[in-house]
């Protein structure tokens, strides 16, 4: 048993980094301290017989007991479907990457001599400083230009002049950012507002809630109402967001200047059951036995977890005609980590948060709005959601609401037609006159 003593830290390291951080490094102190760690591991075990495989080995089997009480797609048991393989490849497989590997080499180093050392030891420098290298955002002389996290929420403040009205996006998909499609398609806006971009909140825990969504932006509104010295700022919630978004406005009206919503949702429960029978209908017309089958063999939605959502989030845009999603990852201001991470973080935090989403009506939980509400939608809207959002608006109560469509425009109607809607918000500013 002596040969079991060396590999004892891969054991306690484990342990502690399955404590730590059970769904594997998230940031980059936290992969760099995974990297130097399991390194350090591996070599304590070199003293052992094929210490190069077993102490991986025992390093993660342990993580896999000690963070059994932790679930999502990235540490569930493998899924066999197109997402599953994206959540193998970003959860199990960049953990991997940056813990078995590391201790791999460290298991080795003692044995291979110097010129296995000259090769090693570099290759793990480029993987820490690449995981190092944070996000930026370019600066704008004279105005605002910053990456920065309230309460745990990475934010994106960009603005001409600091004396500019705030607006606060909120993106649509839990889990998701939009800061590099902000950055892409709507720079204009920073001319006209200081422009605060939120993310959902990633990775929460099992037990998130709808009101744990409003209250993550009514802390971000209040760190900027705080930060600029301004009253109320503008609200504007895409998709999914916007139920947050517009619950916050409802709750808290004093705080916001104007609510504009785009991509509006309603009622989740009821647009999920319109996208299956959508989907199906396309798949049958289109002669896709396999979409038809896995939708017949689940049955009409709501479901428990994330893998009862994955044909819509495959198939939705084709059914609709709405182009494939662009999550726009190649901006500087996303981490290589966090590009890693882009859809582990959605596909995990939906687990947890959406099926709470859809206990949620507009209808019947915000029947009237205490400021201006504004709505830009596509004129060629995913049926899930326009044929809810008319009725809907026509009842509610504001002190003035307006909506406008953009014609040939989809889901995604303020990035398919940017300037439009650099123009419809400095319109709503000369409207609306914070107090």
């Amino acid at each position: 048993m002596k040969w079991l003593i060396p590999l004892l830290p891969a054991v306690v390291w484990g342990a502690i980094s399955a404590w730590w951080t059970p769904r594997g490094p998230l940031t980059s102190i936290e992969a760099v301290v995974t990297i130097a760690a399991s390194f350090a591991a591996g070599t304590l075990a070199a003293r052992s017989r094929w210490a190069f495989l077993t102490a991986p080995l025992l390093y993660a089997l342990t993580v896999e007991l000690v963070r059994i009480r932790v679930s999502g797609p990235s540490v569930d048991a493998p899924h066999p479907s197109p997402f599953g393989a994206i959540a193998l490849v970003t959860g199990r497989g960049v953990h991997g990457v940056l813990a078995l590997f590391p201790m791999f080499l460290g298991a080795l180093l003692p044995r291979r001599g110097r010129v296995f050392a000259a090769v090693a030891l570099p290759v793990l420098v480029l993987l820490a400083v690449t995981v190092a290298i944070p996000g930026r955002t370019a600066g704008i002389p004279g105005g605002v230009a910053e990456l920065t996290r309230v309460d745990g929420l990475n934010l994106m403040i960009r603005g001409a002049d600091r004396a500019l009205p705030v607006l606060l996006f909120v993106p649509g998909t839990p889990g998701g950012s939009e800061m590099g499609a902000m950055r892409k398609h709507l720079s204009g806006l920073e001319q006209r507002f200081v422009v605060a971009t939120m993310d959902r909140r990633a990775f929460p825990p099992a037990d998130v809630t709808v009101d744990d969504e409003v209250a993550d932006v009514l802390t971000v509104t209040d760190y900027l109402r705080s930060r600029f010295g301004q009253s109320k700022i503008y609200l504007v919630a895409f998709s999914g967001g916007s139920i947050p978004g517009v619950l916050a406005v409802e709750r808290e009206p004093s705080r916001f200047a104007a609510y504009i919503g785009t991509g509006q949702a309603v009622d989740l429960r009821a647009s999920d059951q319109i996208f299956y029978a959508d989907i199906l209908a396309w798949a049958r017309a289109g002669g896709r036995a396999d979409v038809v089958a896995q939708l017949e063999g689940s049955g009409p939605p709501p479901y428990a977890d994330f893998w009862g959502y994955e044909p819509f989030l495959l198939y939705e845009n084709q059914a609709y005609d709405q182009g494939e999603p662009a999550f726009e990852l190649g901006a500087s201001e996303y981490s290589p980590l966090r590009k890693a991470h882009t859809l582990t973080a959605i596909m995990d935090t939906w687990d947890a948060l959406y099926p709470r989403m859809q206990d949620v009506d507009l209808r019947r939980d915000v029947p009237r709005l205490g400021v201006p509400a504004y709505f830009v939608q596509g004129g060629a809207e995913m049926r899930g959601l326009s044929e809810l959002f008319t009725p809907w608006y026509e009842a509610l109560l504001a002190p003035s609401k307006q909506v406008e469509f953009y014609p040939g425009a989809g889901h995604r109607a303020i990035f398919e037609d940017p300037q439009r809607f650099v123009a419809t918000m400095s319109r709503i500013a000369g409207e609306v006159m914070p107090a």
